[in-house]
């Protein structure tokens, strides 16, 4: 299992920006925006935001995680 909120972290820090800027662009305070990074799940909606923002496919952690049986 996944834990998007630390990915999610690792992916902004890389980025330089402060989280008062990340907080202004998901619309929300900075309490908000390190919830999120504490999270093990996240909204799908709020996912794709974020992904547009940092300008990174987050969903890809879900995918590479899915066991495919062949039977699909």
């Amino acid at each position: 299992m996944i834990h998007i909120g630390s990915i999610i972290k690792k992916r902004f820090d890389e980025q330089g920006e402060s989280v008062s800027w990340f907080a202004k662009q998901l619309c929300c305070d900075r309490t908000n925006v390190y919830s999120i990074f504490k999270r093990e799940s996240i909204d799908t909606a709020l996912l794709v935001k974020i992904s547009t923002i940092l300008k990174h496919d987050f969903f890809k952690y879900y995918s590479n995680d899915i066991a495919v049986d062949g039977n699909n």
